[in-house]
């Protein structure tokens, strides 16, 4: 049995069918339940840990379906519109199912309606029933008390006092006059069991644009089998993708093992795709780079792949000079590298539309950037106006200019002292008005581009204009020309 504390006081959380046997209730103070029960044996209710063994069952709950969702804390939801064909019909995939998740639990309770709701109100007040036509399953509905609707407690004493006990109670009253004494809540709540409403889950995962998947009558045992018939769905996801003229840029294998676990594998490509030698050597990549290599335990009863996403991939032309392929290689060893050292390891500069010089480009992932913006180039003959290397943040220096405005004579960098021999600017950038309160601005910038007597090329910069802004502005050296 779990306890939880609540407004102070140790409360029971949930129970076994033997404290059920006792008159034990979850809600209850533990001191009641021990007075009741001397010798019971409790332990410290985890919701982390219930939440995380929730979300395993429902990874392995996607042998049935893609469309899987959580109710937290002990109930999971399964759209199998499209899937009962799998296993025979409606009945036989809730069987499966319920067998499937008993080798977790001793105490699986399931349910099949129309609604999602419906579903869950047969699985807790009518377990394991299943019907022949749809509204045997109507008529049950309408006998399940008003609980069945997750109501508030105390709206369900209302609604008992006022002797409607049942579904069919509710059904048979208008809906306004339940409302206006009730609650909208209640009638939505109504609607969407009954099916008058339009219900639907949000499952954990967005459906992917393509799926293929494999199962076995036996399991299979040895990991090469398993990667041999990934590479069979591979090239069906490979011909789908050409018959669409599109293209994939992730790709996910998940390996079902009988006993319930499952092992995820996935590759990234900086470009669409759509060559299954290809895909499978990434895999392979990934699968040599795990720490902890995919067990085929007692064997692997199933494996999908899933392309989450689809792009337009059009036929290219391949150039005498070598362009296109040039640029299919870089993608491909990109695709490689990402896969064999991790997705963030290869990481390509993007640039962005702002003129704050150390926000002017970002790191990213290479496979998960679109093509690259061009960056601007400078005119031809002259010298670039941002240095490549900039340090983060400027480090301080102290100059010497002619007058307080004007530009450095001389600067102290690193108990270095550098004569200026050369400058250009000032070039001034204000600071972002929109990010701060009005009243209020940052400090101008005014950068300088200057050379000192060994040829060394800075470029630095006075942070406020003097007077208006600042009676002292400080300098800074903001970055390195090569």
């Amino acid at each position: 049995m779990l306890v939880e504390k609540v407004r102070g006081a140790m409360r029971i959380a949930a129970i076994c069918p033997e404290a059920h046997a006792q008159g034990l209730t979850p809600g209850m103070m533990l001191a009641d339940a021990r007075a009741q029960v001397p010798q019971l044996g409790v332990e410290p209710h985890d919701p982390l840990a219930d939440l995380q063994w929730l979300e395993r069952l429902a990874d392995h709950c996607d042998r049935f379906t893609p469309l899987v969702a959580t109710d937290p804390p002990d109930m999971l939801v399964l759209d199998i519109t499209g899937c009962t064909h799998l296993f025979g019909g409606e009945a036989a995939l809730v069987a499966a199912a319920e067998d499937s998740l008993a080798r977790f639990s001793d105490h699986v309770r399931s349910g099949c309606g129309d609604t999602p709701e419906a579903a869950q109100a047969l699985a807790r007040f009518a377990p394991g029933l299943s019907f022949a036509r749809p509204e045997d399953g109507d008529v049950v509905l309408r006998r399940l008390p008003v609980a069945a609707l997750r109501i508030e407690e105390e709206v369900q004493t209302a609604l008992i006092r006022a002797g409607l006990k049942t579904i069919g109670d509710l059904a048979m009253r208008p809906s306004a006059p339940l409302a206006a004494r009730f609650g909208e809540d209640l009638v939505e709540r109504l609607d969407r069991l009954l099916g008058s409403a339009d219900s639907r889950i949000v499952p954990r995962r967005s459906p992917p644009a393509l799926r293929f998947e494999t199962r076995f009558a036996e399991p299979i045992a040895r990991t090469e089998a398993a990667m041999a018939a990934l590479a069979n769905l591979a090239g069906q996801a490979a011909e789908a993708l050409e018959q669409r003229g599109m293209g994939g840029r992730h790709f996910a294998a998940r390996f079902y093992r009988s006993d319930g676990r499952t092992f995820d594998l996935a590759a990234e490509t900086s470009l669409p795709m759509r060559d299954g030698e290809v895909l499978m050597r990434l895999l392979h990549e990934r699968l040599d780079a795990l720490s902890d290599p995919i067990d085929p335990g007692f064997g692997f009863d199933m494996i999908r792949l899933i392309v989450p996403r689809i792009e337009p991939m059009a036929p290219s032309q391949l150039q005498l000079e070598g362009g296109a392929v040039s640029e299919e290689a870089f993608a491909a060893l990109i695709d490689r590298l990402s896969s064999r050292l991790g997705r963030g390891a290869i990481r390509r500069f993007q640039p962005r539309d702002t003129h704050i010089p150390e926000q002017a480009a970002l790191t990213l992932p290479a496979v998960d950037l679109p093509a690259p913006e061009p960056w601007a180039a400078p005119q031809t003959g002259e010298p670039p106006s941002r240095p490549i290397h900039l340090f983060d943040p400027p480090q301080p220096i102290e100059v010497i200019a002619e007058v307080p405005d004007g530009p450095p004579h001389r600067f102290r960098w690193k108990r270095q002292q550098h004569h200026v021999v050369r400058f250009e600017g000032p070039e001034r950038i204000a600071a972002p008005w929109w990010k701060h309160a009005p009243g209020k601005s940052g400090l101008t910038r005014d950068y300088y581009r200057v050379e000192d007597a060994r040829g060394r090329r800075f470029w630095i910069f006075r942070h406020g204009l003097y007077d208006s802004e600042r009676p002292d502005p400080r300098w800074y050296v903001h970055g390195l020309f090569a």
